[in-house]
């Protein structure tokens, strides 16, 4: 009774499903639409290996779109970001193991620790379960900073530092 589930309707956006979310008095509001989806899947596209170019444009293209939807007003980032993982990204230095790149894990959560969660668990009921936990867990934080500094975040930041800190120390699991 405390969490609400969100889900985008027939031919809604994130923008408009995170206005709707937003009218929801739960204490927890779980939406499962991202406004960074399309600039994340391009960003995550960047770096796969392939005989292809890097999509650097594409990339950019979304970007600039999500800028202007942002600058309008339609959207602000949620509080916390709670990715779904089977895993749990390595929490060893990146020489030991390179994870795949993930917008979410690497950029986002490198700006704010406190606010991106993982709960790593492939089975529903294990999933549900450490989704109550992480929201129970939740720590305060800074703010996100302004869009433009997230996109310019994710411009520089290389997919190797997934599993460390500019300062060189390990990223917990639930930052």
């Amino acid at each position: 009774m405390n969490v609400a589930l969100v889900r985008p309707g027939d031919n809604e956006d994130a923008p408009s499903t995170l206005r709707r979310a937003a009218g929801i008095t739960s204490p927890y509001v779980l939406v499962a639409a991202d406004p960074l989806a399309a600039v994340a899947a391009e960003w995550e596209s960047m770096w796969e290996i392939s005989d292809a170019p890097r999509r650097l444009d594409e990339f950019e293209l979304r970007a600039g779109e999500v800028l202007a939807s942002w600058r309008a007003g339609q959207f602000e980032l949620p509080d916390y970001y709670l990715v779904l993982s089977e895993q749990a990204p390595p929490a060893a230095a990146p020489s030991v193991a390179t994870p795949r790149p993930d917008f979410y894990l690497g950029p986002l959560r490198a700006l704010r620790p406190h606010r991106v969660a993982v709960v790593a668990a492939s089975e529903t009921q294990a999933q549900a379960a450490g989704i109550l936990t992480a929201l129970g867990s939740l720590r305060h934080g800074r703010w996100w900073p302004p869009l433009p500094e997230v996109i310019d975040s994710a411009r520089s930041f290389y997919p190797g530092l997934l599993a460390e800190r500019p300062d060189g120390s390990s990223v917990p699991l639930l930052g």
